[in-house]
């Protein structure tokens, strides 16, 4: 693999994270404020920063130790079961669009 490659593949894994992790964010935050278990939504919110790339700099520049890709991905599939199927989310969605 070339350095060009790997620098391209770098940017697209550091936006897929940052879009991850804000959408992961997003839905942590909907389940703070709508239905009836904030304490999951805040879990949710705090697990949204293992997928920002910023994260992985501070932890490797603090304890030399980066979270392995393979365990994101993990993480992932683990985060978007909990927030649609036992977190309810469609349905906290539609609560919060009532509200507006």
């Amino acid at each position: 693999m070339n350095a060009a490659n790997a620098t391209s593949n770098s940017v697209v894994f550091n936006a897929i994270g940052w879009l991850f992790g804000a959408v992961v964010f997003a839905a942590g935050v909907v389940n703070v404020f709508w239905g009836n278990d904030p304490e999951f939504g805040v879990f949710i919110v705090l697990l949204s920063f293992v997928f920002l790339p910023a994260t992985n700099v501070v932890l490797d520049d603090f304890t030399g130790f980066k979270i392995p890709g393979l365990a994101k991905v993990a993480l992932a599939v683990l985060i978007v079961w909990m927030t649609l199927g036992v977190g309810e989310l469609p349905d906290k969605i539609d609560l919060m669009l009532e509200d507006f």
